[in-house]
């Protein structure tokens, strides 16, 4: 077992968090203040990660991406978690189920979200239907060649700044061992189309700038040739693509764990009390111990599920358990970090609060701590019939 990165896998880490320092730090703190990122700005990140050759690197040499591997990828997202999500979302990353596309979709979206010419919003949640996703409400009825799509999603990120949606809808029903439940198709639906909407979403607390938006379809029509993969085979698309989410979800906790330690280690190690660095403390120094062995665990357990991705091993249970502890391991880190710093840690003088607040949300997204323990208990259980 070899734990060690290539010449050329430290050479894109250096690479990745050199941007991330002068492209992406120098911008937060105004994002932070305002929840906005100036268009002229996502568009210079954007335009300088294509100078780089970074953008779409998940995407195949053969299409115009990087071609990188699961583990190199992973690094790169390891260190885009270190800076804020309003902005780092210009660094493109187009959603791996485009590879899906097919013929003429190929050149209307797959190649030029590669490009950097279109950014894409994948959009699934909905008011009443989260976890659920087969529980959707918004349908879609076939009327001749057409779709006639209809409903809400809500919480659909960046869809604020995308050109198009890729918008999974039920298109009828199926008896399972569960009951009923809804047969799922995903779309292309471009920005402008009639009967669809882009509202402002909700305010959150956590990843101000990067906004969720609400979007409203009123028979949407749209032609079969919008249909992303095959009619009904929305539900089997998202599971084979959008699981390796939740490994960029892990990645950017470590990321941001790294960064909230980087500040912690230095201070408890000058900040003196009583005649001595606090970091002398078993108090302080027990956290920092505590600290570091849990973001390494993460980062192992994260670089250790995309190796088997790489290896062309089953991995959706490790996936899930990488998920599930980094995302609770930040929180961890980051409230740790505030009680090492004490007051100031709240303070907007350093970006501590914003961590504590951002971390919230990395529990809930991309599948809850719940859906994560679900899917870990059924694949050890599965083999025993249970």
């Amino acid at each position: 077992m070899n734990f060690g990165l290539s010449e050329e896998q430290e050479m894109i880490v250096k690479t990745v968090r050199g941007f991330v320092e002068t492209e992406i730090y120098p911008h937060e703190n105004e994002v932070e203040r305002t929840g906005f990122v100036p268009p002229e700005i996502g568009d210079e990140i954007r335009r300088k990660c294509i100078e780089l050759g970074f953008y779409a690197c998940n995407f195949p040499e053969e299409i115009g991406g990087a071609g990188l591997d699961h583990v190199t990828f992973t690094l790169v997202e390891r260190e885009l978690g270190r800076g804020s999500m309003g902005l780092t979302v210009f660094f493109g990353r187009p959603s791996g189920i485009l590879m899906a596309c097919e013929g003429e979709q190929r050149e209307r979206y797959l190649r030029p979200a590669v490009r950097g010419e279109k950014i894409d919003a994948l959009a699934i949640t909905e008011p009443d239907a989260g976890s659920d996703m087969r529980g959707m409400k918004c349908a879609a009825r076939q009327d001749g060649d057409d779709f006639v799509l209809s409903g809400t999603k809500h919480f659909i990120s960046h869809a604020d700044v995308a050109d198009f949606v890729i918008v999974f809808a039920a298109t009828g029903e199926e008896d399972t061992h569960r009951g009923v439940k809804k047969k799922i198709t995903a779309f292309l639906v471009d920005r402008g189309t009639p009967g669809f909407d882009i509202l402002k979403g909700y305010d959150s607390v956590s990843h101000r700038g990067y906004h969720n938006s609400i979007l409203n379809f009123t028979d949407c029509r749209l032609p079969k040739s919008q249909v992303l993969g095959e009619v009904h085979r929305g539900f089997d698309l998202a599971n084979q693509w959008l699981y390796g989410t939740r490994l960029t979800v892990a990645a950017t906790c470590v990321g941001r764990a790294r960064r909230t330690f980087d500040l912690a280690l230095p201070y408890a190690a000058e900040r003196k009390q009583f005649g001595k660095p606090i970091g002398t403390n078993q108090g302080v120094s027990f956290k920092l111990a505590d600290m570091i062995t849990e973001i390494d665990a993460a980062d192992l357990l994260t670089l250790s599920a995309a190796w088997k991705l790489d290896a062309g091993i089953p991995a959706n249970r490790e996936i899930a358990s990488a998920k599930l502890y980094a995302s609770e391991m930040l929180a961890r880190v980051t409230d740790e970090a505030i009680q090492i710093f004490g007051g100031m840690g709240l303070m907007d003088d350093l970006p501590l609060a914003r961590f504590w607040r951002d971390a919230r949300v990395e529990r809930i997204w991309d599948g809850t701590s719940e859906i994560q323990r679900h899917i870990i208990s059924r694949d050890l259980l599965r083999p025993f019939g249970a």
